[in-house]
């Protein structure tokens, strides 16, 4: 099914609406310090979605960053790859003779290979796993999923990771129609939220990287207020500074502002690859909430992603379902208002390469709720 691995340069990554398996984001990670890998395979035609060719091979990349977990051991984590999926009934073997062939590219420290998956989860098109209301349920517990996941696999070595990195449910936004069709897609509040941030005079600007400290401001306030990760100011300039133009997969990033009266009230980082924008980052004041500057800059943004010519806009991070309990819910209800379809991914799988080493690993990640690897 997959053969003929070999190193490529960074540079030569394929063009693909996933940031995170760019040239740009290879950049982005290279300023932060990170060893990277790029490489490239093949899959034969009749094992893979969306094969072009009816018989023979088609051929794919895959972007992998080297993670430190301690000072002794490493992980191989991809970033929302493959890219390339496997035809259903197919994803463990393809995921382990994948690994198998990485395996000699890794260093010796590393410990297992995270494949952080955007495909669509398994459980994502039966009914048994939504309620009533059609809402999301989740999928199984991890022994089920681990049982489908290694269906056909030789050494059934796939484990469903303890924690999840990057987000498993978000919504897609259509842009392929007018902005008439967009705003009567989207929730009556939404609606009317956007008009009164424009009554209220909210103004929407690009900020450049010796401004982005209106931006750390903005977002330090955040994550203390909702109790989140807190990157460096370093990430968000490698994040903005990494051009990558001279590549195959090049990336655009707007860091965009809203303000009323000259002061500084939501902000967010657009990131365009492909013909995909993210919502990759966002923040807001806890000040003057009643101007709705989040509403204002999240339609700008809509409209900026749909005049580079995108297709659809990934709000980058929901909760699966309107369950207050949850702590993302408060993201789902502003999202959602936007309109959008639900998409539930398969999230981290790990394939791990010395089963001593992982054991630690996964009691590590188990104690400490999830090791945090971006």
């Amino acid at each position: 099914m997959i053969f003929n691995v070999s190193h490529k340069s960074p540079e030569e990554l394929f063009a693909s609406p996933i940031v995170q398996q760019t040239a740009f984001w290879q950049r982005v990670r290279q300023q932060m310090g990170e060893s990277t890998l790029a490489l490239n395979y093949n899959a034969t035609s009749d094992s893979v979605v969306c094969a072009k060719v009816p018989q023979g091979k088609v051929l794919a990349d895959i972007l992998v960053v080297i993670k430190n977990f301690d000072s002794q051991n490493s992980i191989a984590y991809v970033p929302y790859g493959p890219e390339l999926q496997p035809l259903d009934g197919m994803q463990g073997v393809y995921l382990e003779e994948l690994a198998e062939c990485l395996r000699s590219y890794l260093p010796k420290s590393c410990i297992a290979i995270r494949f952080d998956l955007c495909w669509e989860s398994l459980w994502a098109k039966d009914d048994d796993f939504y309620d009533s209301n059609g809402w999301w349920l989740g999928p199984p517990e991890m022994a089920i999923q681990e049982l489908r996941m290694n269906f056909g696999s030789v050494k059934r070595n796939l484990r469903k990771s303890s924690s999840n990195i990057l987000p498993t449910n978000t919504l897609f936004i259509n842009l392929a129609v007018t902005e008439e069709r967009l705003l009567s897609q989207m929730k009556p509040k939404t609606r009317y939220n956007i008009g009164l941030s424009q009554r209220k005079g909210v103004e929407v600007k690009q900020l450049k990287l010796d401004q982005l400290s209106l931006w750390y401001q903005l977002y330090s306030e955040t994550a203390k207020r909702n109790g989140i990760f807190l990157h460096s100011i370093d990430y968000f300039a490698a994040v903005l500074a990494a051009k990558a133009t001279n590549t195959l997969s090049p990336a655009e990033v707007i860091l965009l502002l809203a303000e009323a009266e000259g002061i500084p009230l939501a902000a967010m980082f657009l990131v365009i690859s492909g013909n995909r924008a993210s919502y990759l980052y966002g923040a807001s004041s806890s000040d003057n909430r009643n101007y709705m500057a989040t509403y204002a800059i999240q339609w700008e943004a809509i409209r900026i992603a749909k005049g580079r010519g995108c297709v659809d806009y990934d709000m980058f991070g929901v909760a699966p379902r309107p369950d207050p309990s949850h702590p993302m819910y408060g993201l789902y209800r502003f999202k959602s208002g936007f309109g959008g379809e639900m998409y539930h991914t398969l999230g981290c799988w790990d394939y791990p390469l010395d089963d001593t080493r992982y054991n630690y690993l996964s009691t590590v990640e188990m104690v400490s709720q999830g090791y945090h690897l971006t």
